[in-house]
């Protein structure tokens, strides 16, 4: 039996205050104690560092960030000329009639979203297909329209709308469900990531100190063009993935959730069932989070996709499955009919632990005090303040709040942290920094650095049946960070799993 100490100048997340140390006995953690009590035990030591319990993303989309490190972002385009350009260089990198996915359109750097014009004049050949960072809305060129069959006539799905011009004709840009009509036709013309590509990317997580996904994956139809068959890869990787997946499922019929369910059970390696994750609304960015007013600069309450009827017989099946129930709200509406969802689902004897609310971006004291009571998890995106805060509060007006991070920690609410990627960057120790200064917002929701750790440690461990990071007898699986734990400038330099260290291998984020 080996036993081997690791230490640095501070340790977070575990042990008592003078505690810097963590010993290791076959991959266990054992003691958790001070430097100097270690005696003559071979030591490993980070000077100027602190150690914290490795992260956990409990909401990410590992296909879809595979697929945007492997492709186009969009998220550094100045203006239409140079998203014009940069789509035109993606086009010429792509054989001929392979269809151009891009993702991150950021329409607040550009001052308005494209239309399939500004899009015709960048790619005219070939199909177009032009993701908003939030992935609730895409614009599309008029080659794509046509391949899909839109037109003047085409009715907006349930859940979604086609934007028109004056004249009825589709602008191109196409907000939530009314994305799935066209993506579908141009799948085929879009190469999927490889398996050396995706198991490359999801390394580059691992650099940032994360041992741990709550994976968000669909059943059928991608949530971005060219992802591919994201449950067949997943399963088909298992054994090769080089951290921990809690897959919670994107499905609309139990029998595809059933299905997934068995798959994942029979993938081996290191991924698990965890749920069935549905979308009560869209985004703020889109203007389709479902709202009870409108928005302070649209003339829109949003949209909604929940069905309750359907929602609650698929969470059901989820439940009997031994699965959690999850579901995307954040319009201050979209939270209150997802809780209403959740209160019938408690009333028929299921335990509030199973039963997450995604983002909760506009949470009314009404809602928080709902959330209190019930005792549902706030699976929260601190990241999202990172990219948001120059256009949202605008977009809410004086009288709506978003992103309350300390109203519901002070309600008691028990609270995960993730960072929605491709949606945001998925590094744990920037989502931490942006819940500690919360920088750009007026506003008194920050959180300690030691309460925002926790959001990717011990909250999530809880969650998610997990050891209990750092404690004796869990696996030690630690993180050494340089920079101090809640600054910009902090730095994931070392990780441990199981008490050994490993190698890291950083993928460049896109932008």
């Amino acid at each position: 039996m080996t036993r081997h100490a690791v230490t640095a100048s501070h340790l977070m997340g575990a042990g008592d205050p003078g505690d810097d140390t963590v010993v290791v006995q076959d991959g266990r953690v054992i003691e958790l104690t001070s430097h100097d009590r270690v005696g003559a035990l071979p030591t490993t030591v980070h000077r100027n560092a602190t150690i914290l319990p490795s992260f956990s993303d409990s909401h990410i989309h590992p296909l879809g960030y595979a697929s945007l490190v492997n492709g186009t972002s969009l998220k550094e385009t100045a203006d239409i000329s140079d998203l014009q350009a940069r789509l035109g260089e993606a086009a010429a990198r792509l054989p001929v009639r392979h269809a151009v996915v891009a993702q991150r359109l950021d329409d607040g750097a550009l001052g308005r979203l494209p239309t399939r014009r500004d899009l015709d004049q960048a790619v005219e050949d070939r199909p177009v297909i032009a993701y908003r960072y939030c992935g609730h809305v895409a614009v599309v060129n008029t080659a794509a329209l046509e391949l899909a069959g839109i037109t003047a006539d085409t009715v907006d799905p349930a859940g979604g709308v086609v934007d028109r011009d004056d004249a009825g004709v589709p602008t191109g840009v196409l907000r939530e469900t009314a994305v799935d009509l066209v993506a579908p036709a141009l799948e085929p013309l879009v190469p999927s990531p490889t398996d050396a590509e995706i198991l490359s990317a999801i390394e580059g997580l691992v650099a940032t100190g994360l041992t741990h996904l709550g994976a968000m994956v669909a059943a059928a139809q991608p949530l971005w063009c060219g992802v591919g068959d994201e449950l067949g890869t997943l399963c088909s990787l298992g054994p090769d993935l080089p951290l921990d997946m809690d897959v919670l499922v994107i499905a609309d019929t139990p029998a595809d959730l059933k299905e997934a369910a068995r798959r994942l059970e029979h993938a081996g390696g290191r991924l698990r069932f965890w749920g069935w994750k549905s979308f009560a609304d869209g985004s703020l960015g889109g203007q389709t989070a479902y709202m009870w007013e409108p928005f302070a600069d649209a003339d829109t309450t949003g949209t909604s996709r929940l069905d309750p009827s359907h929602a609650r017989l698929m969470a059901q099946t989820s439940l009997d499955l031994g699965g959690v129930v999850a579901v995307h709200a954040i319009g201050d509406r979209a939270i209150d009919e997802t809780l209403d969802l959740f209160d019938q689902l408690l009333s028929d004897g299921c335990r509030p632990e199973n039963l997450r609310i995604e983002h909760l971006s506009v949470a009314s004291d009404e809602a928080i005090s709902r959330l209190a009571a019930t005792g549902v998890i706030a699976s929260i995106q601190p990241s999202f303040l990172t990219s948001e805060n120059c256009w949202v509060p605008a977009r809410l007006g004086r009288t709506r709040s978003p992103y309350r991070f300390a109203a519901m920690r002070d309600a008691g609410i028990q609270m995960i942290g993730g960072s929605d990627c491709p949606v945001e960057r998925p590094d744990p120790l920037l989502g931490i920094a942006a819940a500690v200064h919360r920088s750009g917002w007026s506003d008194n929701e920050h959180l300690a650095p030691e309460e925002a750790v926790a959001l990717y440690t011990n909250n999530p461990a809880g969650h998610f049946g997990r050891p209990d990071p750092l404690a004796v007898g869990s696996p030690a699986d630690l993180v050494v960070v340089e920079g101090a734990v809640g600054e910009s400038e902090a730095e994931v330099v070392a990780l441990y799993v199981g008490g050994e260290p490993r190698e890291l291998r950083p993928v460049e984020w896109p932008g």
